[in-house]
């Protein structure tokens, strides 16, 4: 069967559509290169670009401040996990509920916490609030995933393209006869751990968060610990498997974009997620 690599974006202003999907091939690419020795292969990959639904026009090239640019020598680094990370996971889940007992007794509302991410990312804010928005966001990753409904797919989602892949893939496993499978589904830098978005995503699809029955082989979750949007990235505490056993796998992660390890171009390339792509292929 043949197979295809579909990625979808994450928050805030792109470049063109045709820009941002070479620099996302590049950055697969690299990783497969540097990482696995996998070189020239000639992987089929379609982006799915939505940030024309929020902005009129893309960031143009001269005013583009983060770029594609290859990683430096030695700088895709595999992420060496210890007892602190342990112990640091166990801190966030005590913190994080801490913090939405306490949201709750100062009664801030869900209404409150939209505005709040309306301001800070509007992205965000928008594909909560405006529902002609988000329905048009979710039909394009809908439409691309049926368009290839014949091979195999392992769909990359970045950051809020998490969020939109988790909603289309639940969708589509509530279709009698779903159109298509997803066989591998990797999130980076995904904000889905965070409180307030799986409150969000409960009351769409229920109090008991999975994995979407459309995932047919794997999901796989890679984080930054110093990725500011992936607070919480410990999501198999959050995500229980579905009726097939599939349940996701935490992966730590050294992003090695400049400045930005919540950048996609940095996950792309990181080791352990260029071994994934490699099994994939």
């Amino acid at each position: 069967m043949a197979k295809i690599i579909v990625g979808i974006h994450g928050l805030a202003n792109k470049p063109e559509a045709a820009t941002l999907a070479k620099w996302w091939r590049q950055s697969i690419a690299e990783g497969l290169s540097k990482n696995c020795g996998l070189r020239n292969h000639g992987f089929e990959f379609e982006m799915v670009y939505y940030a024309d639904v929020f902005y009129s026009r893309p960031v143009p090239a001269q005013k583009n401040d983060e770029p594609y640019v290859k990683a430096k020598a030695g700088a895709l680094r595999r992420y060496d996990e210890g007892f602190f990370d342990f112990l640091g996971d166990k801190v966030e889940e005590v913190i994080g509920l801490g913090l939405d007992e306490i949201k709750q007794q100062l009664g801030f509302t869900t209404k409150l916490i939209d505005r709040g991410l309306k301001k800070v990312l509007s992205d965000l804010g928008r594909y909560y609030l405006k529902e002609q928005d988000r329905a048009t966001v979710r039909e394009r990753l809908r439409q691309v995933l049926e368009d290839h409904h014949d091979k195999e797919i392992l769909l990359i989602a970045h950051s809020m393209g998490s969020i939109v892949a988790y909603d289309v893939l639940r969708q589509l496993g509530r279709d009698a006869n779903p159109p298509m499978a997803v066989s591998r589904l990797a999130t980076i830098g995904s904000p889905i751990g965070i409180a307030h978005v799986k409150r969000k995503m409960q009351l769409e699809w229920g109090r008991r968060l999975r994995t979407p029955s459309v995932v047919s082989k794997s999901w796989s979750n890679f984080a930054d610990r110093r990725d500011y949007v992936a607070l919480d990235a410990h999501l198999r505490d959050d995500y229980r498997a579905n009726s097939t056993g599939i349940r996701v796998h935490d992966d730590r992660v050294c992003n090695d974009y400049p400045d930005n390890p919540h950048k996609s171009y940095g996950y792309l390339r990181t080791p352990e997620f260029s071994e994934y792509v490699a099994d994939f292929l």
